[in-house]
């Protein structure tokens, strides 16, 4: 049985995991009959937002703790994720993958990969193992991968502007597709950059995760 490593980065589209592409992702595992295991950074989020108004809240909250409640209760902290205990990696979207993974939200192309992630992400790509990317997750790429890595983020032309000034490559894709780094075994799809709705979202999920498993 494959397992697949999936980290996420809190929980709720505006400071954390999105929870639609998460759970469509740990579903489509193992659906496909492969095994899975949840990650978080142990650090703060870097916001706290109220998902009713959108606007920032005065609180704390912990990254690790609040991915828990996806996982329910099932995540592990990302230090301790070891490369030669997965068959592949997968990030689900949302902001916190652009404020708690990373800091692309406000470096943009000067972005940096929190450590812990990197470094358990760099060790997948030195096995030859493949990785995939939903939603904003994609703009990690030029940092994991290094110039020319190819991914997606959909059409958002600014974000495709700061992958590329990263070194990436960005490429087009509608919501229903995937984008393959042959040579890099690099999986993204747009998710929720595009989606309208949950079915749309599911639609590339389900792509994505399938193709990683026939790369693994």
């Amino acid at each position: 049985m494959k397992n697949i490593a999936v980290i996420l980065s809190g929980c709720g589209v505006f400071d954390g995991t999105e929870i639609h592409e998460s759970v469509f992702t740990l579903l489509e595992i193992e659906k496909k009959g492969a095994s899975y295991q949840c990650f978080a950074p142990d650090i703060e989020q870097a916001q706290v937002i109220n998902h009713i108004t959108g606007k920032p809240m005065d609180e704390v909250r912990n990254v690790l703790v609040e991915s828990a409640r996806i996982a329910r209760g099932n995540v592990k902290d990302v230090k301790y994720a070891n490369a030669r205990d997965f068959d592949a990696l997968i990030f689900p979207g949302g902001f916190g993958a652009a404020k708690n993974l990373s800091d692309f939200a406000t470096a943009g192309a000067d972005c940096q990969v929190n450590n812990d992630v990197l470094n358990f992400s760099q060790s997948m790509v030195k096995d030859g193992k493949p990785i995939g990317f939903i939603c904003i997750s994609p703009a990690m790429i030029p940092v994991i991968y290094g110039r020319g890595a190819k991914g997606t983020i959909g059409n958002d032309a600014d974000s495709a502007k700061a992958i590329e000034g990263m070194g990436g490559v960005h490429v087009e894709c509608p919501v229903s597709e995937f984008v393959v780094d042959d040579e890099r075994k690099i999986v993204s799809t747009p998710a929720y950059m595009l989606a309208g709705n949950m079915m749309e979202a599911q639609d590339g999920i389900k792509k994505l995760v399938l193709k990683v498993l026939e790369l693994s």
